[in-house]
């Protein structure tokens, strides 16, 4: 039967990537992210999970924090949402785990990387289509200052492998198939699309999760917990696309009524204009003699045609005078 354990629930997550017991879990993930950069071989957790945890304490699921060997700090984090203000996080965050390093007398090149590696369900980037995406320090022309600054993000819904070509695929596409699949798969399953040993043992941690009642409970108290702030944050977005819809409704309104009274206005003008040019017209025509237009005459004639006879007018009256 499935596991029905979600990896991708923040208690499971830290179960998963921030348990010393299964630090092999991590090493793996962390190369699969990192790809050509230098690799993890040890790995050790300043914040491991306290399986022990009360469970009053079952909000207060932390980031999964870790150095290597190479004296690297991982900060590793799940989002099932993406509140506002996430972007600004991650720097802020990233910075400053960097600049806690450095102590009083201490030399700048005594500082070592920070890498975040943010796992989202939903995309932070809804109009980017990768997978993963890694952010470092530098110039538009791709001029690298530093990588002691990098963030990772991994937009789980941008996965595109399928289950047939899903052992061609790279491990960071693996594990994405794993976080977003293992819920529905048996350890049958996933021994045969993920033959790699190390999935195998994350899901004997989600089996453990499922057979567990003091784990289990804590799994559906966060699971629930998730839910109702995805629902919050839903809702919240339907507000807000709702205030922009009633912005952009009531803004074609505005320019729609705007766009009429100055067509009223420039109508308003013209007919001025032309009123003044038919009172000229037969003012002239009176002068000189000639029957005098109506108004419903004149206001066949275009504007080009009334000019032409305002100055014919003239000239005839001037020729009267000489």
């Amino acid at each position: 039967m499935p596991i029905g354990i979600c990896p991708t629930v923040d208690f499971v997550f830290k179960l998963l990537f921030g348990n010393p017991k299964h630090s092999r879990i991590a090493i793996h993930f962390l190369n699969a992210i990192l790809q050509h950069l230098l690799k993890v071989k040890e790995i050790t957790f300043l914040n491991p999970i306290q399986e022990q945890e009360a469970e009053d304490d079952k909000l207060s699921i932390l980031d999964i924090l870790a150095t290597d060997e190479h004296g690297r700090t991982f900060i590793i984090e799940m989002q099932t949402t993406v509140p506002a203000g996430t972007h600004q996080r991650l720097a802020y965050y990233t910075a400053w785990q960097y600049v806690d390093q450095l102590r009083q007398g201490q030399n700048y090149v005594s500082l070592r990387p920070v890498i975040s590696i943010c796992v989202l369900t939903d995309p932070l980037f809804r109009n980017v289509p990768e997978l993963h995406l890694h952010f470092v320090l530098r110039s538009e022309t791709g001029v690298i200052l530093t990588e002691d600054l990098q963030v990772h993000v991994l937009q789980l819904s941008n996965l595109r492998v399928k289950e047939e070509n899903l052992r061609d695929a790279s491990p960071l596409e693996q594990w994405s198939y794993f976080l977003l699949r293992a819920e529905t798969l048996t350890m049958d399953d996933i021994k045969r699309l993920l033959p790699d040993e190390v999935f195998s043992e994350a899901a004997g941690v989600l089996d453990v999760v499922a057979k567990t009642p003091e784990q289990k409970r804590r799994y559906e108290a966060r699971l629930k917990f998730q839910r109702d702030e995805a629902a919050r944050a839903l809702t919240s977005e339907q507000a807000r696309e709702l205030g922009r819809e009633e912005g952009r409704l009531e803004g074609r309104l505005e320019g729609r009524l705007e766009g009429r009274l100055e067509g009223r206005v420039e109508g308003i003008d013209e007919g001025i204009e032309r009123g003044e040019l038919f009172g000229r017209i037969k003012t002239l025509q009176g002068l000189v003699g000639v029957a005098e237009s109506t108004r419903e005459e004149l206001s066949d004639f275009s504007d080009e045609r009334l000019t032409t006879m305002l100055e014919q007018l003239r000239d005839q009256l001037r020729n009267r005078n000489v």
